[in-house]
């Protein structure tokens, strides 16, 4: 597959390679908690699917099982585990899709750089743009799709260093915003605290000295924007050299906002880990309304 050069792909070019050995389509869906985003998938426990596709459970199976914090990256070890079970090689090309559009996705594609394979691309649109091609679907159950794919692959896990960071580094961030910057991806009315967080036990507001950036700005109808308007996004929002620690509520929209930057050309990125559901839970941190 030598024409596969970007971390975004689109539905035509995920169709023509469908077969081609090397490339695994991974599902990474989770259920939106966001106003506005909805699966094409219901509640019946039957699910669509791009025929091919495995699950990357977000939810049950990469995350830390330790804590009580949603979307927690797991250890190395365990990912490796889980990687391998997927039947994921060191060769593999992988092409991550969400049942929303561009919602969960960017989450496993970090997730999967973060410990060493590089060669992964996020399908844009997702789900609900295979659909509209008009393309063909399978429909599964999700016990018997976790059976399926009871593989084992060659995969090793390598640690990238900086992909994560936890609440200490963003704290010693806010004391020198010279180089880096706190960007929080929720929405301004949950920023401000003029809505409620949909977790309980998180406080309102954000982190004192964080910036808000919506990572709606970086998508259209489902879809990422052109990389040319995602560079003037970044442009008019900070400096490009500086370093960027998204955050949101729990680790998964923050990521679609870091996907809008790399595809703008930054690479000085990284994610806070436990996000709000981290920062609005813990009574020793300072949170802003203003």
């Amino acid at each position: 597959m030598k024409d596969y050069v970007s971390a975004l792909v689109d539905v035509v070019w995920l169709n023509s390679h469908i077969n081609d050995p090397n490339l695994i389509i991974l599902d990474a869906s989770a259920k939106p908690v966001v106003s506005g985003f909805v699966s094409v998938n219901g509640s019946t426990g039957t699910h669509i699917i791009i025929p091919g596709a495995r699950f990357f459970d977000l939810e049950n199976r990469f995350c830390d099982l330790k804590t009580d914090l949603p979307h927690m990256m797991p250890t190395a070890s365990q990912f490796e585990k889980e990687f391998r079970s997927l039947g994921i090689n060191e060769n593999s090309i992988i092409v991550i899709y969400d049942d929303v559009g561009v919602y969960s996705s960017p989450r496993a594609w970090w997730m999967i750089r973060a410990m060493g394979h590089e060669r992964v691309a996020v399908l844009d649109g997702g789900l609900p743009a295979w659909l509209e091609a008009g393309l063909t679907v399978t429909e599964i159950n999700e016990t018997l799709q976790v059976e399926a794919e009871n593989q084992s692959g060659s995969f090793v896990a390598r640690e990238q260093v900086g992909f994560f960071v936890n609440a200490d580094v963003v704290s010693e961030t806010l004391c020198d915003q010279r180089e880096c910057c706190v960007v929080d991806a929720r929405s301004s009315d949950r920023f401000y605290a003029k809505a409620p967080e949909p977790r309980a036990g998180v406080r309102s507001g954000h982190i004192p000295g964080s910036k808000n950036l919506p990572f709606t700005v970086v998508l259209k109808n489902g879809y990422m924007q052109d990389s040319k308007i995602l560079r003037e996004i970044f442009e008019d929002f900070t400096n490009l050299d500086n370093k960027i620690i998204f955050t949101c509520g729990s680790g998964l929209t923050a990521c679609v906002l870091l996907f809008g930057a790399y595809l703008a050309g930054l690479r000085s990125l990284t994610i806070y880990d436990g996000s709000w559901a981290d920062w609005g839970a813990d009574l020793n941190r300072e949170v802003s309304i203003e």
